[in-house]
């Protein structure tokens, strides 16, 4: 999987693989997974105060999550009208390699950091 080479041969779930991590991977649904962790049933303006994200990017979010079924999404018609987020059992499954993930990213930007100022400094000095 870590090459450019085409792994249908040797992956036949490379595609599906794919397909989920790009999903789960991306920076909003990941956040999204976290503060409804975080903070249980949410409504569409809590979640968007919570992230600081767009109306459009956060309704593009939610509606692939809800598409994996990661996210339940509940409809009450009221004056006005009320829509509540939460994880289904899927979403709830996926807490733990989340916080993992970030606990990850937390232990290691000291390192992450080093790293990127070494390449930086090789860099420049190579375009010289």
């Amino acid at each position: 999987m870590g090459t450019d080479k085409d792994c249908s041969g040797q992956c036949p779930d490379c595609q599906r693989i794919n397909e989920v991590l790009s999903r789960v991977g991306d920076r909003w649904s990941v956040l999204v997974i976290v503060s409804l962790s975080q903070y249980g049933t949410l409504r569409f303006n809590a979640l968007k105060r919570h992230l600081g994200i767009s109306q459009r990017m956060l309704s593009l979010t939610l509606r692939e999550l809800e598409r994996d079924g990661l996210v339940n999404r509940t409809y009450y018609p009221t004056i006005p009208p009320k829509v509540e987020y939460s994880l289904t059992p899927t979403g709830e499954s996926f807490q733990e390699p989340v916080r993992a993930l970030g606990q990850w990213a937390l232990d290691n930007l000291g390192v992450i950091d080093k790293a990127r100022e070494k390449y930086d400094v090789a860099a420049a000095e190579k375009s010289q």
